[in-house]
Formats: C-alpha cells, sequence, structure tokens
C-alpha cells in the first residue's frame, strides 16, 4: 500500500479499510493508552511499589535483628548479669569515708618507704557519682628512677583501688627525677550522700511530671 493510498483514507469509514491498516491502526491506539496509562496512573503505582519494596526489605533486615537478639537474649542477661556483679565486687573494694584516712596514710608511706621526698600531696576536690566518689590526690615527689617505679608498683599493688594519671617526669641537676602525677582514689558514698541522690533523682522526676 502506497503513502497515497494512505492518504485518501477516510477517517469516518474505517471499518472498510484494509486490515494491515486497521491492525496497524489499533496497534498504534494500544501504544497510546498503554503509554498515557503508564505516565498518568501507573508511574505513581510504580514508585510506591518501590518503596514498599525497600519498606519490605528493611522490615526484613529489622526482623533478622531482633530475632537474633531474642536468641541471645539469655546469654545477654548472663552477661548483664555477671557485668553487675563485678561492678559489685569493685564497689565492695572501695573505703568508706572513715577509712579514706588511713588510705591516704599508706600512699604517703609507701613513698617514703622508698626513700622518696614528697615536695607536694594535696587532695583536691571530690567528684560525686550515683555510685561512688573519686577522690584526686595532686603529688610532686623526688627521687631515683629506680624508687620511683617501685612506689608506682607499690601503689598498683595496694588492696584498694588506687590509679595514678597525669604522669610528668622532669630531671633534676643531682640526675634525680621529679614526678608530678595525680593520684585519684575512690571511697564509697556514705548514708548522708545517698539519700541526698535519692532526694534529688525523686525531685527530678516530679520536675518532669
Amino acid at each position: 500500500m502506497t503513502l497515497d493510498d494512505l492518504r485518501n483514507l477516510d477517517p469516518k469509514d474505517a471499518g472498510n479499510w484494509p486490515i494491515q491498516v486497521q491492525l496497524s491502526s489499533l496497534l498504534v491506539v494500544l501504544i497510546l493508552v498503554v503509554a498515557g496509562g503508564y505516565f498518568y496512573l501507573w508511574s505513581d503505582q510504580m514508585d510506591e511499589l518501590t518503596a514498599a519494596k525497600a519498606t519490605e526489605e528493611q522490615l526484613k533486615v529489622d526482623f533478622l535483628d531482633k530475632k537474633k537478639r531474642a536468641i541471645n537474649l539469655a546469654e545477654y542477661k548472663q552477661q548483664l548479669l555477671e557485668i553487675q556483679q563485678s561492678f559489685g565486687a569493685l564497689l565492695k573494694q572501695l573505703p568508706n569515708r572513715s577509712e579514706m584516712e588511713t588510705l591516704l596514710t599508706e600512699i604517703n608511706q609507701a613513698g617514703v618507704g622508698r626513700g622518696l621526698l614528697f615536695e607536694l600531696f594535696k587532695p583536691g576536690v571530690e567528684i560525686k557519682t550515683a555510685e561512688f566518689v573519686e577522690a584526686p590526690i595532686s603529688i610532686k615527689v623526688i627521687g631515683s628512677y629506680h624508687d620511683l617505679a617501685a612506689f608506682v608498683s607499690d601503689i598498683a599493688q595496694l588492696s584498694r583501688i588506687v590509679i595514678l594519671s597525669d604522669v610528668k617526669l622532669i630531671g633534676t641537676k643531682d640526675q634525680m627525677l621529679t614526678m608530678e602525677a595525680t593520684i585519684k582514689t575512690y571511697r564509697a558514698l556514705d548514708e548522708a550522700e545517698l539519700q541526698a541522690i535519692r532526694q534529688a533523682e525523686a525531685e527530678a522526676r516530679k520536675k518532669k511530671k
């Protein structure tokens, strides 16, 4: 069929067109309908479907993660119990307020026993938490390297928890060393301090309400 034949076709008499032309026209109309439906209707639905699939995948990941946690829940509870027990054991090692003086004396004697000269032994401001009190002590001692090392070892072996931090070593003219450091010791809260913390927590809960 030539181009002129196509031009001579009567649009009002499509039923009498050649079968090939009718099929071609039907195919063009079908393509236009599908394309229009995609752009005007199905496009948004496809985007929603894609978003739904992404949500589904994320939900699967979350489910598997929660399932894994649920399977290991007993193990997590046991680990938490062990941590709580270990923390409780550490708290029991802390001296109370009345025992702190003895601990400070032990630290001082550990240095004197090694032949060190204390130029500074100054307790600092205590830092309170909900479980314990941190008591820092600024020290400045002079001695040989061997004696200073032995002093540090003696502190580490005390029955109480004592930590040496912010250590600075300065050489002197007579081949001795000056050590500046902060000794951090810890003590348990006394009943009055515990009561004050409980009261503060109760007041904080009231304010939130």
